[in-house]
């Protein structure tokens, strides 16, 4: 199939365009290249994919632009659109809120209003665990309520789900909404834990964590991410038989609109996720304990029976096995020395840098 990848140089974005071309499908990706976090990374990622399967087209548009957006549908026309361009981060949404009205808003209405216009058979987009919010009832079912946000970043996926579920209802475009629950993985952002918490600990550096380390993440394989919507691409939703209006189940709908959670199912403590990292990385952190920050939901946890009910897959790479191999790809992309496992836990620092290390 023809299918569009927005924020294809992304975290997620560059792995689902590599597993879509391998496959066998015509990939156009879509990226700003903005500079939430630096765009070596983001293009260093899409060299990474062209290394491994070839060149693809790449357009550079803001999802913001609906002029650009509407124009590229036209002359694309796309089957199918995986929309994972996104203004990510809770915290940051405290300090620059526009961002996310522009981009998480703005621009998922300029691709629905695409999808209208030009319709697809599918349109799969990224929806976040942290719609659940204030929801303490684990683990998180997408069958359970989300009208309690704890951030204007969660607020605005929630909004996503709504807007897609009215252009399904008014238009027939068939929505899927995937719940991700902390994603990691190789290219991750470095604004996520896995880089911050990595950097910390080879510069030597306090390593902050909040809620006393006690927060539980239900930290899900970047590649478990990408089977799953590999495997749901063909798996257009229809209208739910048997929908009841007087008491409506929230992950399904009288229109063709899904939402499905996609987690490890295995939720973790910080502090013990802290401890797999420091032992891969042969060195214990310098740890600063501190209260819980405005935003953070406490804990998550994943309900994934629907996703393995329609599928047939249930997320399975452990966290200490999905952290090895993260761990292997950031000693190579920032060019880190290896420590010998005798002196794990044993040597003040990581050695020299090499000359060309890449700034931490």
């Amino acid at each position: 199939m023809k299918i569009l990848v927005t924020g294809a140089a992304g975290f997620i974005g560059a792995h689902c365009v590599l597993r879509l071309l391998r496959d066998g499908h015509q990939v156009i990706g879509l990226d700003n290249f903005n500079d939430y976090y630096d765009p070596a990374l983001k293009h260093a990622r899409v060299n990474w994919v062209e290394e491994q399967v070839g060149e693809f087209p790449m357009v550079r548009i803001d999802v913001a632009d609906s002029e650009a957006i509407a124009a590229l549908f036209t002359r694309t026309q796309p089957e199918v659109v995986i929309h994972l361009a996104a203004q990510a981060g809770v915290r940051y949404s405290l300090d620059n809120p526009k961002a996310y009205l522009d981009c998480n808003l703005g621009g998922f209405l300029n691709i629905l209003e695409s999808c209208r216009h030009h319709p697809v058979k599918h349109l799969i987009y990224a929806s976040s665990s942290s719609v659940y919010g204030a929801n303490q009832h684990t683990p998180y079912s997408a069958h359970d309520g989300v009208n309690h946000p704890l951030s204007l970043y969660a607020a605005t996926k929630k909004a996503n789900e709504l807007m897609a579920h009215s252009y399904s209802h008014l238009f027939g475009i068939p929505c899927t909404g995937l719940r991700f629950f902390t994603v990691y993985g190789p290219w991750g952002r470095p604004d996520m834990s896995p880089i911050r918490f990595a950097r910390a600990i080879v510069e030597g550096s306090p390593l902050k964590l909040f809620n006393y380390g006690q927060h539980q993440r239900d930290f899900t394989y970047i590649d478990d991410i990408i089977e799953s919507i590999a495997r749901l691409l063909e798996r257009a939703p229809q209208v739910a038989s048997g929908w009841d209006r007087e008491h409506p189940d929230p992950s399904t709908s009288m229109a063709p609109w899904r939402i499905y959670n996609i987690g490890g199912e295995h939720p973790v403590e910080l502090k013990d996720y802290l401890a797999l990292m420091e032992k891969h990385l042969g060195r214990k952190a310098d740890v600063e304990l501190l209260p819980l920050q405005p935003g953070d939901v406490l804990n998550t946890y994943a309900d994934v029976h629907e996703l393995e009910h329609d599928t047939g897959f249930h997320p399975r790479v452990e966290l200490d096995e999905g952290l090895r191999r993260f761990v292997a790809w950031f000693r190579e992309y920032y060019l880190l020395p290896v420590i010998p496992p005798s002196l794990a836990g044993e040597s003040p620092c990581l050695g020299e840098p090499v000359q060309k290390r890449r700034t931490l």
